[in-house]
């Protein structure tokens, strides 16, 4: 049976236990309402570790002033008992006081620079200096020996492996596939704001990807392919923030460079926004 954990000092309490009976610990950090994503992170995590801590917990310093905090929805009891099926040892559930003692505006920040500014950071100014101080702190919490992240989030796991690289987190990240439904759509908690019409049309988004990756891998410029996408989705009825073709570490390739290629989308379907991404290799 899962325990649920709201104070600190139980947290640390049986973390230590776990440690001195010399067992490791590994960690999935979410924002709660969970699926069979998160579930698979967590057998990820149990793949190398002994023990396993589930984080739920919805972060207000991610949000912008405009995203949808408030209405983020929070499944606290169903979120406990996935993860017990899931096999997780511990659910960590901390209050924003907990984890916030100072308060939102008082709290140390963690920025993560370059990688932070492009794509997604560009978009959502202010977005991964909350992710990077939640996670920080989660780290200091929890004390992980391995911590499983998402490969949808792809942005967010490179400023996460920056973050343990520079301030050292003796941490080892472990990045879980992507989870899709039978129609292409990542699996994605705010899915379930889509409307019936727009969810039928919201597996475009994976298909552009796929799109993308043929064109280029037929010999199309990458700026073209990008094109191609954009207006296909905004023909389909998306807002699109971007259609970018990246190296791994998200800078720009040049274009007779070949390699390994992320191609990463984000657009809005009515009230919901809507990120993927897809790996491929350039032969040449």
């Amino acid at each position: 049976m899962i325990e649920v954990v709201s104070a600190l000092e139980v947290l640390r309490t049986r973390v230590r236990e776990w440690k001195r009976a010399g067992l490791r610990v590994g960690f999935v950090p979410t924002m709660g309402n969970l699926h069979a994503g998160h579930h698979s992170l967590v057998a990820l995590a149990r793949a190398h570790a002994d023990r396993i801590v589930a984080s739920v917990f919805v972060n207000p310093t991610q949000f912008g002033p405009n995203e949808d905090f408030a209405r983020y929805p929070r499944t606290p009891d169903a979120d406990a008992a996935g993860l017990d099926a899931a096999g997780c040892d511990l659910a960590w559930m901390p209050t924003v006081e907990a984890m916030y003692p100072h308060g939102v505006d008082g709290a140390v920040q963690v920025r993560v620079p370059g990688v932070t500014d492009v794509l997604e950071g560009a978009h959502r100014p202010g977005h991964f200096d909350g992710v990077a101080t939640v996670v920080a702190r989660l780290f200091n919490q929890v004390q992980p020996d391995v911590a499983a992240f998402g490969r949808k989030d792809y942005q967010q796991l490179a400023v996460i492996r920056y973050l343990v690289r520079d301030l050292a987190f003796p941490v080892e990240l472990l990045a879980g596939e992507t989870l899709r439904e039978d129609d292409g759509l990542a699996m994605s908690s705010r899915n379930q704001y889509l409307s019936p019409d727009e969810r039928a049309i919201a597996p475009m988004l994976h298909r552009s990807l796929l799109a993308v990756r043929d064109a280029v891998m037929a010999g199309v410029p990458a700026a073209t392919a990008e094109a191609q996408a954009v207006s296909a989705l905004q023909a389909a009825g998306f807002v699109v923030d971007y259609v970018a073709i990246r190296r791994p570490d998200l800078a720009e390739p040049a274009a007779d460079e070949g390699g390994e290629r992320i191609v990463l989308a984000a657009a809005r379907l009515g009230a919901t926004r809507l990120i993927d991404n897809l790996g491929f290799t350039l032969g040449w």
